[in-house]
């Protein structure tokens, strides 16, 4: 490069004659031979402290007049190398590839690799995870049907007519001739109605987990369609809050196998449990990013509450006599927490890079004594 364009010292020296500065930058670029030539040539021309850089910089020290006068030119010229490199480099790197396509060949005859060539998907290892955990606990895996009826995912749980969660846009409903004893079909936005079949179908005490797909008209980097959803169900006599706490605080405990969860309970509202807690959790913060465990902060993770005395009754039960509660949470959104991931639609991409950078080990069984993520 010119030598008048940088001092002794690798700082810039503004010169006067902007295009003269411009024409042997631009030749610099255009004579590079390969990538790192093309490459050297963008740090001196626009890097960090590239000279076009630094005659940007300098426009703020300037009287307006000189600055309106100046800035055009500087912006032209950076257009115009910055566009003269990309087209350089569109150049090289198609060089580059037809030189390794024509060079390159695959030996078809050779023998399959033995390496890794799947794993456990994530979701599968904390479903897992959870039924193991909540086994401990004496909870029972309960299971019902993706397709269900009105009566069953709304009705029952006492979530009136009028409430939102019923509206088209948030459901996927079956078209209305398809019906189940005169009630409109439906892929279930929760697992909830597996807790009504559970309590209609059995005699209290009761303790279920039911883990399943789930379904919602929703799309986002937190959100999707299909999703996988975990509840808990205890039915008995002389049920409280205090049995509610216990729980949640012995399952987060055992789920991020750290001692220091902390957990609070805010007052909250849910149709089918009186009263409602949203449940958060306790975070820190570690080299920038968010670690479960400590009160730096709160992240909701739960909701739950007793279950409501009018839920009890529709299931053929005496609300005086059986009292209980329930919880509810995303095992996507577990998964995302307990190892790093940023974006829920990745769970469903069928990515395998994705899963073999995620994925579990076919023999990665979870076990309380040998930790569930192991």
């Amino acid at each position: 490069m010119d030598p008048r364009l940088r001092g002794d010292d690798g700082v810039f020296n503004c010169m006067n004659d902007v295009d003269e500065i411009g024409k042997s930058l631009m030749l610099q670029v255009e004579s590079a031979e390969n990538l790192d030539e093309l490459e050297a040539a963008r740090v001196i021309a626009l890097g960090k402290n590239g000279v076009i850089t630094n005659l940007l910089k300098s426009l703020g020290k300037l009287p307006v007049e000189e600055r309106l006068a100046k800035a055009p030119k500087y912006q032209e010229w950076r257009a115009a190398i910055n566009g003269t490199i990309e087209a350089q480099k569109a150049i090289f790197e198609t060089t580059a590839l037809d030189a390794r396509l024509a060079t390159e060949r695959l030996d078809m005859t050779l023998p399959v690799g033995t390496g890794r060539t799947g794993g456990i998907h994530p979701v599968s290892q904390v479903m897992d995870e959870l039924a193991e955990i909540f086994a401990d606990l004496g909870f029972a895996v309960a299971t019902g049907p993706e397709i269900e009826d009105d009566w069953h995912n709304f009705t029952a749980l006492n979530i009136p007519e009028t409430h939102p969660a019923r509206a088209m846009h948030d459901t996927f409903y079956f078209s209305e001739d398809k019906t189940r004893e005169g009630r409109r079909m439906l892929l279930r936005t929760h697992t909830s109605p597996v807790q009504i079949r559970t309590m209609m179908s059995q005699e209290p005490p009761i303790r279920v987990i039911a883990p399943g797909r789930v379904y919602r008209s929703d799309s986002d980097a937190t959100h999707t369609p299909m999703f996988h959803q975990i509840e808990g169900l205890v039915i008995d006599r002389d049920i409280h809050m205090g049995h509610l706490k216990w729980t949640l605080e012995t399952f987060l405990k055992a789920f991020f196998e750290r001692d220091d969860i902390v957990i609070r309970m805010r007052p909250s509202y849910f149709p089918f449990t009186e009263p409602s807690a949203e449940v958060d959790i306790g975070y820190s913060r570690e080299k920038g990013r968010r670690v479960i465990g400590g009160s730096e902060g709160w992240m909701e993770v739960l909701g739950s509450g007793m279950v409501h005395p009018r839920v009890i009754a529709a299931c053929g039960l005496d609300p005086d006599e059986w009292q209980g509660f329930a919880f509810g949470t995303g095992v996507d959104r577990l998964a995302m927490l307990k190892y790093g991931m940023d974006d829920l639609r990745a769970f469903f991409d069928g990515d395998l890079r994705w899963l073999k950078h995620y994925g579990f080990r076919a023999l990665d069984v979870p076990t309380l004594s040998g930790g569930v993520g192991a």
